[in-house]
């Protein structure tokens, strides 16, 4: 049996061109355990222009050429021995999880229509077969199908944007707050005025790299920038590690803390270590880029005053004679060397060594005992 091609009108929804464009070259599978039924819809289909088209005589090997093949549209008769029509379309609707079942049910009985549409069927064709109903409602079932998909795929990347833009919104967060969002940043969020926070047992830890300003004439402001941004951000990584809290930098000097804005009860330890540790990771940093830059460390354990600068773009800072005092540690410390307080020496277990260095007199502090952290022992690295 021929068919003249049928040419159909353009649909009146969005991207109608491209999914008429599709069509022709959708996924058919023809459904139907009468043989001569398969090929004349074959052929009228073929007729038209189609050219996805492949078949089956058994019912239950439909499901599982739909989840092989994930067809545009299934042309499935009604009437079939040993498992019905109704039964293949409760098959496929554990394939599609709720989504749009791409069926178009071929029936001689009118009863069967409105129980198929109910059962999830789209649309119906009547037997016998009349040509322009079969290529009518193939082709506009075939646009809602490619439309279905074409929505989906579009609200899938829509979805995944959507994600990008809040896991970029999260982020950008936490750098203009500059605390983790669990802690002060989520108090901001609920209550922007948020107010200063005291805590009696801080340790602060200031570094400063010596040296660095030498180079400024010899490699630019880029590369200097550079240069510091590599040694900065390694020692964020062992800030982390060591479990301390990056306050800011100002210039070549890198402040850090612990136990703000929750206390802990071994950060003059972990401090320590953390000094340590940079003064190795600059000695890396000169063995790979062949400087001679030193960082000079003071720290100091005390009380401090926590808070947040600003309005719009916030700075989690603190004050205090922890701070003061770890500034005059660094301030009149030694080049690769770190120096600490009376107060953070008391905390400190056995494993480092430590060299008394004496009484800093500097005006307005009436003399603060000092002492050098020469090393650790290999237990306590």
């Amino acid at each position: 049996m021929n068919a003249e091609p049928v040419v159909f009108p353009p649909v009146g929804v969005p991207a109608a061109a491209t999914i008429r464009d599709g069509v022709l070259d959708a996924k058919i599978l023809i459904v139907d355990d009468k043989e001569t039924n398969v090929k004349l819809l074959d052929v009228i289909l073929r007729s038209a222009g189609y050219v996805g088209i492949t078949s089956t005589l058994d019912p239950y090997a439909v499901c599982e050429l739909h989840a092989k093949n994930c067809y545009d549209l299934i042309v499935l008769d009604l009437q079939m021995p040993g498992m019905d029509g109704f039964q293949v379309m409760e098959g496929l609707k554990q394939i599609e999880k709720g989504g749009y079942l791409p069926v178009l049910v071929i029936t001689a009985l009118p009863d069967h229509k409105l129980r198929a549409l109910r059962a999830g069927a789209k649309d119906f064709i009547s037997k016998p077969f009349d040509t322009a109903e079969v290529l009518t409602r193939v082709h506009n079932m075939l646009e809602v199908r490619l439309l279905n998909v074409a929505i989906r795929r579009k609200n899938d990347e829509l979805k995944t944007l959507f994600d990008q833009v809040v896991a970029e919104r999260k982020v950008s967060e936490r750098l203009a707050l500059h605390v983790p969002p669990d802690s002060i940043a989520a108090r901001l969020q609920a209550r922007p005025d948020v107010t200063p926070e005291s805590f009696a047992n801080v340790t602060v830890l200031i570094a400063d790299i010596i040296g660095f300003t030498d180079l400024a004439p010899a490699v630019g402001p880029e590369r200097l920038a550079s240069l510091l941004d590599e040694i900065f951000t390694s020692f964020d990584y062992l800030v982390r590690e060591r479990g301390l809290r990056k306050i800011k930098t100002l210039g070549n000097s890198y402040m850090a803390a612990c136990g703000i804005p929750t206390s802990s009860t071994d950060c003059a330890m972990q401090s320590a270590h953390l000094a340590l540790d940079m003064v190795i990771a600059l000695d890396r940093f000169n063995e790979r880029t062949d400087h001679t830059l030193q960082v000079r460390i003071g720290i100091a354990t005390g009380a401090v005053v926590a808070a947040v600068i600003g309005k719009r773009m916030y700075v989690y800072d603190v004050w205090g004679d922890a701070v003061n005092t770890a500034s005059l540690m660094e301030s009149h410390g030694v080049a690769g060397r770190v120096q600490l307080s009376e107060s953070t020496r008391r905390l400190l277990d056995a494993p480092f060594v430590l060299e008394k260095r004496g009484v800093l007199e500097t005006d307005g502090t009436g003399g603060v005992m000092s002492w050098f952290v020469t090393g650790r022992t290999r237990a306590s690295a």
